[in-house]
């Protein structure tokens, strides 16, 4: 199968892929839209003239971002979503699912935070980044359908290298936890659900993508101890040898999934640098490990995330 491609590259800002493109009457909700690179999504889909809804744990930290759109002549509202709590992305859920749905932005995540629980019990990280939005997704199913053409696009990273999915001991209930590791399962669970979610519904028009940003300097990365940086290289020495992202860079890739006329009539795949990710070969710190690919992973793991919900 030919390696899908575009114009755009690393360099590239989200504002100069979303160019030429008119979101006028379509309607985009984006998770964690009050910092870093879902600040800068949601502003460019309002600038290209979508409803954007501000999915957030605290809709009064959106006023900055509300009023910048609304001076620029923008359409955005926001509404209360925290994803560790199951009864609040129903309450969520019920509240956005009158109207048809264009795009949904699973950019919210929590990273390498200590050994913390959801409301419902699940590992912080598996909840957050994985469960709360897969919840969230199949609760919006008719909204995405009714769109008549819609894009979930689920922001993974290249933490997926770290672990596969672990279905023995997904909640470290028995094992050891490590941060990283926690991190990287949830990551790996970003992309299977992508792959899962648009094997099961592309007939209906629903296309989902997952992707890396890149490395960018977020608050993401607040509960990361400085054993935990050094482990990744991102400790004060470490940081000046890489070449970061600006957060217009690392959001270009997720309006490439949300957008690009390249991805018209493909969907489920990993995609880095606003193009489709290379597979990743051992010691390569970019492209897609095979764990993130597995359409059998994809499945058991569609099914185990659906039981652990229904019995939360």
């Amino acid at each position: 199968m030919t390696r899908i491609t575009s114009p755009f590259g690393w360099e590239t800002t989200a504002a100069e892929v979303a160019a030429g493109h008119d979101l006028s009457g379509r309607r985009a909700i984006v998770t964690g839209a009050t910092s870093g690179l879902g600040v800068e999504t949601a502003r460019v889909l309002a600038r290209c003239g979508a409803e954007v809804v501000l999915a957030v744990r605290n809709p009064a930290a959106a006023h900055g971002l509300l009023d910048e759109i609304a001076a620029f002549g923008g359409k955005a509202h926001a509404a209360a979503l925290d994803l560790a709590d199951l009864r609040s992305v129903e309450a969520f859920a019920a509240a956005e699912d009158a109207a048809p749905l264009h795009l949904l932005i699973l950019n919210a995540g929590v990273m390498a935070c200590p050994l913390m629980r959801t409301a419902q019990g699940f590992e912080m990280q598996l909840g957050v980044n994985h469960l709360g939005h897969f919840h969230l997704t199949t609760l919006l199913l008719p909204a995405l359908k009714a769109a008549g053409g819609a894009r979930v696009v689920a922001v993974s990273s290249t933490g997926h290298h770290w672990s596969a999915f672990d279905f023995d001991d997904p909640n470290f209930e028995r094992g050891e936890y490590d941060p990283l590791a926690a991190y990287g399962r949830s990551k790996t669970a970003n992309a299977l659900f992508a792959l899962e979610l648009d094997r099961r519904y592309r007939e209906d028009g629903i296309r989902a993508f997952s992707l890396m940003p890149g490395g960018i300097q977020t608050e993401l990365g607040r509960y990361m101890t400085d054993e935990v940086r050094q482990r990744l290289g991102t400790d004060p020495e470490g940081a000046r040898k890489i070449r970061w992202k600006s957060v217009e860079q690392g959001s270009a890739t997720t309006i490439w999934a949300a957008l690009g006329r390249e991805l018209d009539g493909v969907g489920g795949l990993y995609l880095e640098d606003c193009n489709e990710a290379l597979p990743s070969e051992p010691g390569m710190r970019s492209g897609v490990k095979p764990w993130a690919r597995d359409a059998e992973a994809a499945r058991r793991l569609w099914d185990w995330s659906a039981a652990a919900i229904a019995a939360a």
